[in-house]
């Protein structure tokens, strides 16, 4: 690329019938300065750029960063709702056995005191035989020493 030092530095032969060197040098100034701005201009425009790409790149592997960020977070999201799914269900599960558990002591608990029971009302049965009979056998002597 042609900097403007080139256009400064540049030098033409001179000819017989050339153009004005006062023209050509003017107008050469012109150029110059033009270029120089210019020159400058696409300097600065080509920093832009690279500083906006740079910018833009940065971006984007931030947004490819979150975009990561949030499909692991769905996934963790997900991991957790189905871990506490679980967790659930097997408290349920024991919640159930626990409580099979607890029918099945209560109704074991109930057999022997209902077998507890009959035990008792059979020992009362024979208790209040005995007493009968007792009660019988002292009335039957009572009731020979009466006669007697």
């Amino acid at each position: 690329m042609l900097t403007p030092l080139d256009i400064h530095n540049k030098e033409f032969k001179k000819s017989f019938r050339g153009y004005n060197e006062e023209e050509v040098d003017e107008f050469l100034d012109k150029v110059i300065k033009d270029y120089e701005q210019l020159y400058r201009e696409n300097i600065e425009i080509k920093e832009n750029l690279d500083r906006l790409n740079s910018k833009l790149e940065h971006f984007q592997h931030m947004e490819n960063t979150l975009h990561n960020t949030l499909i692991i977070a769905q996934e963790t999201a997900e991991e957790v709702k189905f871990n506490a799914k679980k967790a659930t269900e097997l408290m349920i599960k024991e919640a159930e056995v626990q409580a099979q558990k607890l029918i099945e002591e209560a109704s074991n608990k109930v057999r022997r005191m209902s077998n507890e029971y009959e035990g008792l009302q059979k020992q009362d049965q024979i208790y209040r035989m005995r007493v009968r009979n007792l009660v019988q056998a002292q009335l039957e002597i009572l009731g020979e020493v009466v006669e007697d």
